[in-house]
């Protein structure tokens, strides 16, 4: 019977997984090195936007969640989530070193009959190849004497309409016993669990996924060139086609992909299928075109201003999607670094983001050359800016 859950990274992914466990009655304790946040999420303080500290703090005063630095306080868990960051390295290699940090971390009170599942994106092959060794060799248990299981996170912040309890999630274990242990855990906080025939095959699905809306986001990006030699509104264009009530799919233009997710997930299937001498084109060449879209609108604004030395630019919001202050892969710090090379002076507006490599955001006003819409905010007002052109990197002329 399991009570106690160890979540291992209390970020964006493990601390709004760990509060949803608590809140229907299980231990949960949270592992995370930063002390900082560690202190404030036992306040019940809220560091994620889509974790009301209220949610927070009601689960920590009933007891049934704390956050900690000691791994000696995960000993005697029955469930190992990790949940830590899966980055890129210099030439888009996959960074496993959280895992393998968080591996070791779960080695240390790792007992048999334990359950340990990965959520953290990875490579196919990832789990049987590289995380079971490390939890077998730390440990000293063999692998027949704990069950391991990995089931992607599924987190999309500021999503409405999809949350943890109500989007389907995917699982698949080392052995048919551990998917059943993992369906059995699941099935009492997420409304639908779909098993997987193999770690591999879950592990593909995932990345499978986020390629594809990867390649959609960079084609429509590309398409929305276009439109604007042509001077279509590209929008205009999206809507009619999605009148198509079969075979079309809606997705709209932007200043890149952004994000922990779709910039980088691709490329670690690109980096596998490499490995096996399998082709990518697609997603190369998705990646090119994303890595080049927010340069384009460096070059667009330059066309508009005629020369960028001297002149002053505003990038209304950096976060990499409206309405969450996460900047992580943001196309927009692309923007900026482009044109400040280029001789111009450039701030930035982001409420939500507020202070971001030493520069902080300024108000919305009057007194800039050019406004650059990379990332729209439900509180922005645009008529702040007054008489002040915008150049609209959604897709508008």
């Amino acid at each position: 019977m399991i009570s106690k859950v160890a979540v291992i990274g209390l970020g964006y992914v493990g601390l709004p997984l760990s509060v949803v466990i608590a809140s229907k009655g299980y231990k949960v304790v949270g592992f995370d090195s930063n002390e900082i946040k560690v202190s404030a999420i036992n306040k019940g303080i809220s560091p994620i936007e889509d974790l009301e500290s209220n949610q927070l703090q009601s689960q920590v005063e009933a007891g049934n969640f704390v956050a900690t630095t000691s791994f000696e306080d995960l000993a005697e868990s029955d469930v190992y989530l990790i949940c830590v960051p899966t980055p890129l390295l210099s030439g888009f290699k996959p960074d496993l070193s959280y895992v393998e940090k968080a591996a070791k971390t779960i080695s240390r009170t790792l007992k048999p009959g334990a359950l340990v599942i990965l959520e953290s994106t990875v490579e196919p092959g990832t789990s049987r190849n590289f995380l079971l060794p490390i939890l077998e060799r730390e440990s000293g248990i063999n692998s027949d004497e704990f069950y391991l299981v990995f089931s992607p996170e599924r987190i999309d912040p500021s999503n409405k309409n999809w949350n943890i309890k109500t989007t389907p999630k995917i699982v698949a274990g080392f052995t048919q016993e551990s998917s059943e242990l993992a369906v059995s855990f699941y099935s009492t906080f997420i409304d639908s669990v779909v098993v997987c025939d193999s770690l591999e095959a879950a592990e593909l699905a995932k990345l499978l996924e986020n390629t594809f809306r990867f390649i959609n986001i960079s084609f429509i990006n590309e398409f929305s060139i276009t439109c604007r030699k042509l001077g279509v509104d590209v929008n205009q264009v999206i809507e009619a086609a999605a009148t198509k009530p079969y075979g079309f799919m809606p997705f709209y233009p932007s200043i890149g992909v952004g994000g922990h997710c779709i910039p980088v997930d691709p490329l670690y299937l690109s980096n596998r299928s490499a490995s096996v001498g399998a082709p990518t084109r697609f997603i190369d060449l998705a990646n090119s075109v994303n890595q080049e879209t927010p340069l384009y609108f460096a070059d667009l604004a330059r066309e508009k201003l005629g020369v960028l030395t001297g002149k002053k630019i505003l990038i209304i919001g950096i976060s990499y999607k409206p309405n969450i202050a996460d900047t992580r892969e943001s196309s927009a710090l692309k923007l900026i670094d482009k044109l400040k090379s280029l001789g111009a002076h450039v701030s930035w507006h982001d409420d939500l983001v507020r202070e971001l490599r030493e520069e902080k955001s300024v108000p919305l006003s009057g007194q800039y050359d050019l406004a650059i819409l990379a990332t729209l905010h439900g509180y922005v007002d645009l008529t702040e800016l007054g008489k002040v052109p915008i150049l609209d990197t959604r897709g508008s002329i």
